[in-house]
């Protein structure tokens, strides 16, 4: 299933530095880059160019690309491919998003990197198959039953989507957890220019594989290479580790331990811990106008367009108006938004759902200042001046 990244190869299958690409296409190249050599994945609206893209260009680089009869057996896939040495990797939308949410919990258990491509769509159910949503920010982060940590980021421009992509392997890898692109329909369709990074400028992490001797080897401990580090190594199978599997709790060995409440603790601790403990270096935002700022924009994704060219309007009529974007929304940057709540009296939240990533805004921001969620459904993004009215107090 692995096969070794080639640089030359994949530039020549990119081919120009510069071009006019889709969004969707964009996380193609991002997963190219990043080192992809499986993907496993199912057409859905409007994630299905992701799919067609890899299906065209991954096995001119020596991956692999299957269509598999489903969302589940596509995520299932991904996981046995990072088992067999790959850097994995899917694509789907919202229905499709909830068919994955068992086994996304399972390679969280498991710690197995992959990555998620969520292109989102309106919904419940099949809600509106061509129209762009946000409605699944807190599904990425609360959808799996059980404790666990997100990787989510959300890239507003097709260029970001090139470039989260690669940093969504980057972290998955990291900290062997599954990393997901919470990307749109409306970023996912939108086309523009964008600018291959060069192979000097890629900053690539790759898994920390296992090299202690066989007979010493304890898959779910501590890191056998990196000191005072909960990431354990990768045990690839095939390569002659004993390695034990399993959504079951499990003990540092791999073998289930589901009465034993210390054993579930130290594990679920860990796995949560070692993404927490690094929640204030995890921090990526964007920060526009916010040093005199008296009323700030807390958006990403697409809504962050709209919200910055309301910001841009007010500015010209003289109203302090900043704008913090986040990039990487799960992990969410408690520490940075209570202190911009403490030097500006409001806070507008613009989202294409009905109010997700508000919640955990207000829930650092609500003693500092005032909170307001600035909400649109329907498959339409905000228009400038919507935003623009919640800055009178709508």
């Amino acid at each position: 299933m692995k096969c070794e990244r080639d640089p030359k190869r994949i530039r020549e299958v990119l081919g120009k530095k510069v071009q006019f690409i889709l969004g969707d296409m964009a996380c193609v190249y991002g997963g190219l880059l990043a080192g992809v050599s499986f993907f496993g994945g199912y057409p859905i609206t409007p994630a299905s160019e992701v799919a067609e893209g890899m299906a065209r260009m991954l096995p001119r680089v020596g991956g692999t690309y299957i269509q598999m009869e489903d969302e589940i057996g596509s995520i299932a896939a991904v996981i046995g491919a990072t088992w067999g040495g790959a850097k994995s990797m899917t694509a789907t939308s919202g229905p499709g998003f909830s068919l994955m949410m068992e086994n996304y919990g399972f390679a969280v258990m498991t710690e197995t990197p992959c990555v998620i491509v969520n292109v989102q769509r309106t919904g419940p159910s099949t809600g509106q198959p061509t129209l762009g949503a946000q409605g699944d920010m807190m599904q990425v982060r609360w959808g799996t039953h059980g404790d666990f940590e997100a990787l989510a980021l959300a890239p507003s421009t097709v260029q970001e989507c090139i470039d989260f992509t690669v940093e969504a392997f980057n972290l998955s890898e990291k900290y062997r957890n599954p990393a997901c692109v919470m990307t749109d329909g409306e970023v996912g369709h939108l086309r523009e220019r964008i600018i291959i990074p060069d192979e000097k400028d890629l900053k690539l992490i790759n898994r920390v594989t296992a090299t202690i001797d066989k007979k010493k080897y304890i898959p779910f401990t501590n890191s056998q290479t990196r000191k005072n580090c909960k990431v354990p190594d990768f045990a690839t199978f095939g390569t002659g580790y004993r390695t034990y599997v399993t959504g079951l709790t499990h003990n540092e060995k791999g073998f289930p331990a589901t009465d034993k409440q210390p054993d579930h603790e130290r594990l679920v601790k860990r796995i949560t811990e070692k993404i927490t403990d690094d929640a204030d270096k995890l921090v990526m935002v964007e920060k526009i106008n916010l040093d005199d700022a008296d009323i700030a924009f807390v958006t990403y994704g697409a809504t962050a367009r709209p919200a910055e060219s309301a910001m841009e309007i007010a500015r010209k009529e003289g109203k302090k108006v900043g704008l913090l974007r986040l990039k990487l929304v799960w992990p969410f940057p408690d520490k940075l938004i209570t202190k911009l709540a403490k030097d500006v009296d409001k806070i507008i939240v613009p989202e294409m759902n009905l109010g997700q990533i508000v919640h955990p805004v207000k829930e650092v921001a609500c003693k500092h200042c005032e909170v307001i969620s600035a909400p649109k459904i329907g498959g339409e993004m905000h228009l400038p001046m919507e935003l623009y009215k919640y800055l009178e107090g709508k």
